[in-house]
């Protein structure tokens, strides 16, 4: 009777675990989660705030910390971590993903904030067209237009002072080519 009951107990513990291991896959992570021309690890472009909370394994909030609005243009970013990344809402969808802060998320070619204008080129070769920055004096905006032609409504714009990037976003257009966040 004893062994029955261990065997269950253990049945139940190792249940749990791969609950939790499957919940922290999921999660948005700085390690793990990557930038894609249409999302962020498993949030993608076109999902609801419910939709990325869920496949993320952390709730969304308010930028302003105000209840989250599904009309017009709005920002949300994620609880707690990863920090440095917000989801730009257009009518309750995610249109685009901000890196603002974090030097450690990357996208999947593995470009970052720090990272040179060069370095950006390299990683992208033929794909990258540079525009002047409208507010930095000798910044540069860095346009990756991926070839596949899934992607072709979706845009990776990093934003440079000149040298380095300073921040970069990734979504679909016309939002992600929107200097003004929401303006």
């Amino acid at each position: 009777m004893k062994t029955k009951k261990i065997i269950a107990g253990a049945a139940a513990m190792l249940a749990v675990s791969s609950v939790v291991a499957g919940a922290a896959m999921a999660q948005l992570t700085v390690t793990q989660s990557k930038i894609f021309a249409d999302g962020f690890g498993r949030a993608r472009v076109g999902m609801t705030v419910k939709e990325v909370s869920k496949v993320a394994g952390t709730r969304l909030v308010s930028l302003s910390g105000g209840a989250i609005q599904n009309k017009g243009c709005f920002y949300v970013k994620p609880v707690h971590t990863p920090t440095g990344v917000e989801f730009m809402l257009t009518n309750g969808r995610i249109s685009r993903i901000d890196v603002t802060k974090n030097t450690k998320i990357t996208t999947v070619s593995g470009a970052k904030i720090g990272d040179t204008e060069s370095r950006i080129k390299s990683l992208y070769p033929g794909q990258i067209q540079v525009t002047p920055h409208k507010y930095v004096k000798g910044g540069h905006y860095l346009t990756f237009t991926s070839k596949e032609p899934l992607y072709k409504n979706y845009r990776v714009v990093f934003e440079t002072d000149g040298k380095r990037v300073t921040q970069y976003r990734a979504g679909k257009l016309p939002e992600v080519e929107f200097v003004e966040r929401c303006g």
